[in-house]
């Protein structure tokens, strides 16, 4: 045999030899890899950001909540209740008027017509009670002190939980709200809550920085028509000048107090009517022209 296998190389001198390879398998039971670290790693950072959003949730009112929310809104520019600026950050909004020639304190003419000059969207003049530059100083600076009050203790921020702002042409309105959990009064009567105390005192505090007149004005929310007699008007009412006395109680001079009104269940702040939401008291520091 080995006289043939020679024969038969002999005979094919380029025949590539044969190789054989043996693998040499080595049972170990170490590390599977740093894939689980990772994957943890990215567990515990998901975990810390939940509750870091679990505290801000619990730590912030209502109106901090709409601005985080607005921060990381692409819609901003063109939102129309939350987009646009003022002060330093004044800018045209795509809502301030049907062409931009139109948007500022210039013209889009020399001698414009009433309905093509410039109507100031983003710079109102002095005198015309809207805002802007010609809005009255005192009522921002009482919606700032307001808002600075968040944060000092526990009791403040379940107060503050019920309080909203806005700026209209009339003025700083500082809206006062029934919550779900925390009613400012006991259910259907005008006999206030512990919390209502706290309210008035702060408001108070912060309305004296002023000296412009204040209104305050009740609201409900509607009742079943089923019912024989219907309390929306002598309620909000009732409610009105419970608050009214307070204020004054707390400090504000009954003099500054222009008018005291309830709404009913007229003017409902939701869609549904008979929500919680409506029960509300508005304290509005009027603008010095009204």
């Amino acid at each position: 045999m080995r006289g043939y296998v020679g024969c038969l190389m002999a005979k094919q001198p380029n025949a590539s030899p044969v190789i054989i390879k043996r693998k040499k398998i080595i049972q170990a039971g170490g590390h599977h890899g740093g894939a689980w670290k990772v994957a943890y790693a990215d567990f515990v950072t998901a975990m810390m950001a939940f509750f870091m959003l679990m505290w801000l949730l619990n730590a912030t009112t209502e109106k901090q909540r709409k601005g985080l929310a607005d921060y990381f809104n692409p819609t901003i520019p063109i939102n129309r209740v939350s987009g646009g600026g003022e002060g330093f950050f004044g800018g045209d909004s795509v809502f301030s008027e049907e062409a931009f020639s139109q948007s500022g304190t210039g013209a889009s003419v020399a001698r414009p017509t009433e309905e093509n000059r410039a109507r100031g969207a983003n710079r109102i003049s002095e005198g015309d009670g809207t805002g802007g530059e010609g809005a009255d100083e005192a009522i921002k600076e009482v919606e700032k002190a307001l808002l600075a009050r968040g944060g000092e203790s526990m009791t403040m921020e379940q107060a503050l939980r019920h309080i909203v702002t806005k700026i209209t042409d009339e003025g700083l309105v500082i809206e006062i709200f029934d919550l779900e959990d925390a009613a400012l009064f006991e259910p259907d009567s005008a006999t206030p809550a512990p919390v209502l105390d706290e309210i008035a005192e702060l408001l108070a505090e912060v309305l004296n920085l002023a000296s412009n007149k204040v209104a305050v004005q009740g609201h409900v929310r509607s009742y079943p028509i089923t019912l024989i007699r219907n309390p929306v008007w002598d309620l909000s009412a009732d409610r009105a000048d419970v608050m009214r006395r307070k204020l004054e109680g707390a400090g504000l001079p009954g003099a500054r107090l222009q008018r005291m009104a309830g709404f009913a269940d007229r003017v409902p702040a939701t869609d549904n009517p008979m929500a919680t939401r409506n029960n509300r008291l508005e304290v509005i520091l009027l603008r010095r022209d009204r």
